[in-house]
């Protein structure tokens, strides 16, 4: 079952995108004339402002592959939920044998984190962040958990919205003005 959100696919041809090629690995193939080899590159593609997709691209040639993993990527972008400089809460992540950890951090704090997390904090637009890579070290592994972290994050909108109340009474403002009569 598809979770219905609101990280609908973004039209990238207006946007000025941040690229980073997070890996890039030779493959061969044993074939009876010898070997063929080919090349996989995994790339991360963002705006800055809260959009963010990646794509493994494959070929012959390291540059046809990071053309396609690029290509796939701005294919494959989504708009996740920052506040501020930072993400709105903790959030963990898994895929196959990778988990991470992502938590929010005060302003000034700086990207904590890894390679693969890195660059996709990076193209998001995110500057505050406190991350832990735990499990599989493998890039591929790695960014695909931290997208799926990234898609459980809510915003106070979202939530709102979710729970059919208002932003102040999911934030907890009603209850405290209730508390000191303000």
């Amino acid at each position: 079952m598809k979770r219905s959100n609101n990280l609908e696919r973004v039209n990238t041809d207006e946007l000025t995108l941040i690229d980073k090629v997070v890996n890039i690995n030779r493959v061969a193939k044993v074939v009876k004339g010898g070997r063929n080899f080919s090349f996989n590159a995994l790339v991360v593609v963002g705006d800055g402002k809260g959009r963010v997709g990646f794509g493994l691209g494959k070929a012959r040639e390291v540059v046809d592959a990071i053309e396609k993993g690029t290509e796939i990527a701005r294919r494959a972008m989504k708009r996740y939920p920052i506040s501020g400089s930072t993400i709105p809460h903790a959030v963990v992540g898994r895929f196959g044998a990778g988990k991470v950890v992502l938590r929010p951090a005060s302003p000034g704090t700086g990207i904590i984190a890894g390679g693969a997390v890195r660059a996709v904090l990076e193209c998001l637009g995110v500057s505050d962040v406190l991350c832990k890579s735990i499990g599989s070290g493998n890039p591929v592994n790695v960014i695909r958990a931290t997208f799926n972290g990234l898609g459980k994050l809510y915003d106070a909108l979202r939530m709102a919205r979710k729970r059919g109340m208002s932003v102040a009474r999911v934030l907890g403002l009603t209850q405290i003005r209730e508390k000191t009569g303000v």
